[in-house]
């Protein structure tokens, strides 16, 4: 997926080796009758070279071929099992390696926690899927084509509003902003359509949704994410950055970014991510996005039916061939066969690619640029569905 920021806003296990097995004797002494004799073993076979690991070569092809500082993955297989994967450097300035399994800003998964939050409420039934704006943010939403009486909850989170996406007028303005600014920004232009009548990325859907939450609850909606998804399915490695924290907590990968092509890359690690807010302003690992994925389509924090209502898609060629958008979830199609659920995100320093299939295999990747060109960007969905289909 890719999104306007500033110019383009796109709101543990080991590294696997090569192991030979151990080759029995030749021959083995046999006593049968009280007579010893030699009883000559087959040959052995000659040890096979180890498969190379597609994922690997995936990662490594990504920073040698286009130019990408560092990319990552962690892929979990059927068992749970859990191996994660490097390669290029994490900071250019010093050469350090990439931390396996390091934090990245995740972007637009963002929306899927956000989502999850509100389909709670709904279980709750302080929320309706088909209740409107205006009924739980009177008068807030008004402008040219735009009326908050028309535009319903489910139609935010399937992004089927018409809202304008107020990521596409940010400019370079990096400073810190309330999700109210946010919302005025997008107000400030004309409806992209009448509600209902068409499907069109937009981040604006997604302030929507977390001015809700914080309505109906009462509370942030960075503690109301800990409390119902983060803390509640132990990720130890993903949180919503306070007001003011430009940093990343843990061990991390320096992200980068091109002003213009030929320019050189910029250390863009440290920046105020209020302007993603619920649409993206999250911080997690691949292991950690693989665990909630996992989770979701496991029915753990969502009763079954708000689950099958996330479920229920619409086309989305946004996100490539075959992509369908659900409520804050994307189904995509797997070269081997079936779907599988999960996102991406986007934003300057950061790409991010990654979900779960209901057999409970999943795969994230990230890298630590947004790729400059559609190939690229196709290669890093590829390697998801590599990891995936091994």
């Amino acid at each position: 997926m890719r999104e306007q920021t500033w110019q383009r806003f796109r709101s543990s296990g080991r590294r696997p080796g090569g192991r030979r097995r151990a080759v029995p004797a030749a021959a083995a002494v046999v006593v049968a009758m009280g007579v010893m004799t030699m009883a000559v073993l087959a040959p052995p076979a000659v040890s096979a070279a180890p498969r190379p690991d597609t994922v690997q070569q995936g990662l490594s092809a990504l920073v040698r071929s286009d130019g990408l500082p560092a990319a990552l993955a962690s892929v979990k297989d059927r068992a749970g099992r859990t191996r994660t994967y490097t390669a290029g450097v994490g900071n250019l300035a010093t050469g350090s390696k990439v931390p396996e399994d390091g934090q990245v800003r995740i972007g637009s998964n963002t929306k899927v926690f956000t989502a999850v939050v509100v389909l709670q409420l709904v279980g709750e039934g302080r929320i309706g899927l088909d209740a409107t704006v205006d009924t739980y943010l009177p008068g807030l939403v008004r402008g040219a084509g735009i009326d908050g009486r028309r535009i319903t909850v489910r139609q935010l989170l399937q992004h089927t509003s018409g809202l304008p996406n107020y990521t596409a007028y940010l400019g370079d303005d990096v400073r810190y902003f309330e999700p109210r600014d946010l919302l005025d920004i997008a107000l400030q232009h004309k409806a992209d359509f009448a509600p209902g009548t068409k499907w069109e990325y937009s981040n604006t859907n997604y302030v929507l949704a977390g001015l809700i939450i914080q309505k109906v609850t009462g509370r942030p909606l960075a503690q109301e994410m800990e409390r119902r998804v983060i803390q509640r399915i132990g990720l130890r490695h993903t949180y919503f950055p306070a007001p003011g924290d430009m940093t990343i907590r843990e061990p991390h990968p320096q992200g980068y970014y091109r002003d213009a092509a030929g320019a050189p890359l910029r250390d863009i690690t440290e920046m105020d991510p209020s302007w993603g807010w619920a649409a993206g302003q999250m911080i997690s690992t691949n292991s950690d996005l693989n665990q909630f994925f996992t989770a979701l389509l496991a029915g753990r924090l969502l009763p079954a039916a708000q689950l099958a209502q996330m479920r229920t898609t619409v086309p989305a060629p946004y996100f490539g061939s075959g992509a369908r958008y659900g409520l804050g979830l994307v189904s995509k199609p797997l070269s081997c066969g079936g779907v599988y659920w999960g996102h991406g995100g986007s934003l300057p320093g950061y790409e991010t690619r990654g979900g779960a299939t209901d057999d409970g295999r999943a795969a994230g990747a990230a890298v630590t640029m947004q790729p400059t060109d559609e190939a690229a960007m196709k290669r890093v969905e590829r390697l998801v569905d590599t990891a995936l289909c091994r």
